[in-house]
């Protein structure tokens, strides 16, 4: 088991040992039986041919998704994403595809949760820890996609770049207002 750290309550993993981290601020979900869920985010990888190097760009991700159980409520949630290998890096920028049940419930800022998922293809190696807010519960089978935002890749680097030669190529440097990356390598 790596080296666990608390942080609000909450055990989290230390950094060192992931290729990647993804982080998605304040998901927003929203259901009456039917659900819908929407996010932006960042997600940034370890360079050099081993992933072992400093931390490298971030590329711009979306969240988006649907539901269906008997679920009500809505909540915002925080995600952090800590993917272990680089090969879970490329599913998740290749196939987007993430499948699962989830149980959920929230009430106000206290619900956390943590979870292991895969890709469509189940190579993606990825630890998952949220933390909720709102008013939500229910059980649902549910659907997610976690893709590249290229449009807000456009926006951030001021050029057509996609999220795999970001990611995985280092095809651009780190802009000015992603300077706080660099204390990932201090972690």
């Amino acid at each position: 088991m790596d080296e666990c750290r608390t942080v609000g309550g909450t055990c989290t993993t230390n950094v060192r040992a992931h290729d990647c981290v993804a982080v998605l601020p304040s998901v927003k979900k929203f259901a009456l039986g039917l659900g819908g869920s929407y996010g932006r985010g960042v997600m940034t990888c370890r360079g050099g041919k081993d992933f072992k190097g400093k931390w490298g760009a971030p590329t711009m991700m979306a969240l988006e998704g649907a539901s269906f159980g008997l679920q009500l409520g809505g909540e915002a949630t925080d995600f952090v994403l800590l993917l272990m290998s680089s090969r879970s890096a490329s599913g998740i920028l290749a196939s987007k595809v993430k499948l699962g049940g989830d149980a959920s419930a929230a009430a106000g800022p206290v619900g956390r949760t943590a979870s292991a998922e895969t890709d469509v293809t189940m190579q993606a190696e990825v630890l998952t820890y949220s933390r909720a807010r709102g008013l939500f519960g229910g059980v649902s089978l549910e659907g997610s996609t976690l893709r590249p935002d290229n449009d807000a890749n456009k926006d951030l680097y001021g050029k057509n770049v996609g999220a795999k030669e970001i990611v995985m190529e280092g095809a651009v440097k780190s802009p000015p207002c992603a300077a706080t990356i660099s204390t990932l390598d201090k972690a």
